[in-house]
């Protein structure tokens, strides 16, 4: 498979730390060039973390795409009990990831990977999580989606975001004709956050539009 992500070595280094605050948990990460929302932690993944943070997720949690790691952190740091395993294709991201974890004292929690999609995954899981690169296009974005029900527990999870502009709608249908089901948690400025639940009785064919 040709990769979505082409990692540039060469690019010069220019790490920042980013800080935010989000049902009461304070947050500092450290980003650099060469990752998504260097600059910030992005509104899609914020939308996601206050919807998600105060369910119960379950104890065995992954962050797909995890950047540098202002998801999968802020999940580990709420919730002491659970594990939670976050993974990216971007060495650099992982790289960062790696150095947030070890200043927020969460190596004992966390798990960090660098992995194209699942290719390098152990589940199973309670819950996954996915911000998608949207930009990296529907044959990616769509794999997320559909392999996460490899990777879940029968009653597990998925929960994503998706700006209603880049095609909530069809990421919608598409989930829904994976797992069955599909409910639309809540929006919020543009963003859909989505749920969709593994059981037994639910093997679908992929719906492709």
């Amino acid at each position: 498979m040709s990769h979505y992500f082409q990692d540039d070595p060469n690019l010069a280094s220019d790490i920042k730390e980013i800080g935010f605050e989000i049902h009461g948990f304070k947050m500092k990460l450290f980003t650099d060039k060469g990752v998504f929302s260097k600059n910030y932690v992005d509104e899609g993944s914020l939308a996601l973390l206050k919807v998600i943070l105060p369910l119960d997720l379950g104890r065995h949690v992954l962050d797909l795409g995890c950047g540098y790691g202002a998801i999968g952190l802020t999940l580990a740091t709420a919730n002491p009990e659970m594990k939670v395993t976050l993974s990216d294709i971007n060495p650099r991201a992982v790289t960062l990831c790696q150095k947030n974890a070890d200043r927020l004292n969460l190596n004992h929690q966390v798990t960090i990977l660098q992995s194209d999609l699942y290719q390098k995954i152990e589940g199973p899981f309670d819950s996954i999580v996915v911000n998608p690169p949207i930009r990296a296009g529907k044959a990616i974005t769509y794999r997320m989606y559909e392999e996460a029900k490899h990777y879940l527990i029968d009653g597990g999870s998925l929960y994503v975001v998706i700006r209603k502009a880049q095609g909530a709608a069809s990421a919608s249908k598409y989930i829904e004709s994976i797992f069955g089901n599909v409910t639309l948690l809540k929006r919020d400025k543009g963003y859909y956050i989505y749920r969709a639940t593994k059981s037994e009785n639910t093997e679908k064919e992929p719906l492709y539009d």
